[in-house]
């Protein structure tokens, strides 16, 4: 674990709301990265995918970056954009 991840946890542990936010953040930031990684490894730009999908390049930079302000569907003709298929699970959190 590095500095960085233990300070997270520790904070998380004494500041429910750092926490809520960071987990809210985190998996926004996380999504958005999944998307782009998944674009490239197709070897597909941006402008590439907005042109197939007819949408504005700018949606799909604001897609990589801010996940929150978009919805499952959006993000779905996304990944199907790009051969792949969106799932989504609900799992219960473990228990530190």
């Amino acid at each position: 674990m590095t500095d960085l991840e233990r300070y997270i946890d520790q904070r998380k542990q004494r500041d429910n709301e750092f926490a809520k936010n960071f987990e809210a953040g985190y998996l926004s930031f996380k999504l958005g990265y999944l998307l782009a990684r998944t674009r490239e490894e197709k070897g597909i730009s941006q402008e590439q995918l907005a042109n197939d999908l007819n949408w504005e390049l700018s949606l799909i930079s604001q897609l990589e970056t801010q996940t929150e302000n978009f919805d499952i569907s959006t993000i779905e003709k996304y990944v199907k954009a790009l051969g792949k298929k969106l799932f989504v699970e609900i799992r219960t959190p473990a228990v530190n």
